[in-house]
């Protein structure tokens, strides 16, 4: 008697499917649930009855099986996330005499526990890789928007209009400004608003790193390169930011025997990894930035006249803190939020006093020295206003003209005059401070309404009505 399939009992057959593959599940071309075994009821709380005739994507969730019963392609090992996990789903096109007439879906586990014992072990590996992946991407992705960039004086304005423009070209571009005036934020912005965007951003700070490892970081390195070099090789900083941007901050610091070979790619659009035998096309686009006098440095020497043409195509020169005296209360109200959301502090106020000394300050660490003075000041505050007292001696030493109202509140005669005449009605003696104090805060925002409504903690709105009532033009 010839054996095969066609002789086994129907039981047989239901109980060897449920031992080979614990979750089976059968569909049409439509997407009808045809059979589906009872382990994966199971798992599923559901019945044969309640699923079969049903189409598939209201018994299973985040199911596919329709689409690989109509398209016809497999899906093998893919991750489908049920009932709050993920499992491995198998799933095949069925074809019957070269017709396909539906499809047949598999989960890759023996019984429940075995499910439940792999889940455990994988759900630790996906958040891991999810973490790191997560953290790659937001490492190459720009932070700043041009709107992010503070500031209204006639200088900083014109540097940001040259950056909007340059944005959506592809030439190089130089960032010339002082440590801590926002070269790399400036550099964000245009990487953000180019057609590059949605590419790699990938900065390396030629400063930080030493010579002998900066060629392996820009342009990679093949396996058995070096001692200690990763198997497989790795990828430099441009092939990272392929289609991208790549920023070299600190560029005046580079070697010339670095400058060489950094001319050569940005000539032939290639790199040659260390150890490698062939060139790798790469397309990216640059943008240099340096606190020093390159001019003077390809004078001397100390800078390739070649590389500095190539980088210089378009140059943006970002002025120091102290020639924008107008913009000094702006940036400091920016980055008290910044600071009001790391250290949880909402509601952080700049008093008039602080703000006088802010404004005559010199700053010769320009924003960043400012963001520090400022974190100093949260740090010691012991109420929700920074007053003079909560700012670093250096800047209590220098000489401030005190505010209009300070001097009235604080001289004798105002003083005498409280004390031997009649006071005021509350409303009126309310009313002149609420005008004082709006005027002493358009004086500080140079007329920015909005600015003086977030010093004074009211709304724009507010601000217009009292400017009204008070006449304040």
């Amino acid at each position: 008697m010839k054996l095969g399939i066609s002789t086994l009992p129907k039981k047989w057959l239901e109980e060897i499917i449920n031992l080979a593959a614990e979750c089976v599940v059968v569909v049409d071309c439509k997407g009808t649930v045809v059979y589906i075994n009872s382990a994966y009821c199971e798992f599923l709380e559901t019945t044969m009855e309640e699923a079969l005739g049903k189409p598939v994507q209201e018994v299973i969730e985040n199911t596919r099986m329709h689409m690989v019963a109509k398209n016809g392609q497999a899906e093998v090992a893919v991750v489908q996330p049920i009932k709050g996990s993920e499992m491995v789903a198998n799933r095949y096109p069925l074809y019957i005499d070269n017709e396909l007439v539906g499809a047949v879906g598999t989960v890759m586990f023996r019984n429940p526990q075995e499910w439940l014992n792999y889940s455990r072990k994988i759900q630790p590996l996906l958040k891991e890789l999810k973490y790191y992946k997560t953290k790659f991407e937001k490492e190459l992705k720009s932070k700043y928007r041009l709107e992010d960039l503070v500031g209204e004086s006639p200088e900083f304005s014109e540097a940001k209009r040259l950056a909007r423009r340059v944005s959506s070209s592809q030439s190089s571009i130089l960032l010339s400004g002082e440590s801590g005036t926002g070269k790399e934020l400036f550099a964000h912005a245009i990487h953000q608003m180019s057609p590059r965007g949605h590419f790699p951003f990938v900065r390396v700070n030629c400063a930080s790193i030493p010579e002998n490892l900066l060629e392996s970081e820009l342009f990679g390195y093949e396996e058995g390169a070096f001692t200690g070099a990763k198997r497989g090789g790795k990828k430099g900083k441009f092939e990272l930011a392929q289609h991208g941007t790549v920023l070299l901050d600190e560029i005046g610091d580079m070697s010339i025997h670095m400058q060489s070979k950094l001319l050569r790619v940005l000539q032939e659009k290639e790199v040659e990894r260390v150890g490698g035998q062939a060139p790798v096309p790469v397309d990216v686009r640059i943008i240099a930035a340096t606190h020093r006098n390159l001019e003077k440095m390809v004078q001397d020497g100390e800078f390739r006249q070649d590389l500095y043409y190539r980088l210089n195509v378009m140059k943006i020169e970002i002025p120091p803190l102290r020639e924008r005296k107008e913009d000094i209360i702006l940036v400091a109200l920016k980055l008290l939020i910044k600071l009001e959301e790391k250290f949880n502090n909402q509601g952080i106020e700049l008093s008039v006093e602080a703000a006088e000394l802010l404004r005559n300050h010199a700053w010769p660490g320009n924003v960043r020295e400012l963001e520090n003075v400022l974190e100093r000041a949260v740090n010691v505050l012991d109420g929700k206003i920074i007053r003079g007292a909560h700012l670093p001696l250096y800047l209590q030493d220098g000489n401030v003209r005190p505010s209009l109202a300070y001097t009235q509140l604080k001289s004798p005669e105002v003083m005498s005059h409280i004390t031997k005449t009649s006071i005021q009605p509350l409303r009126e003696i309310i009313a002149s401070a609420e005008k004082e104090a709006i005027i002493e805060a358009l004086r500080l925002t140079n007329g920015n309404k909005k600015l003086a409504a977030e010093m004074l903690k009211i709304g724009k709105t507010s601000l217009y009505d009292k400017c009204t009532s008070y006449n304040i033009k």
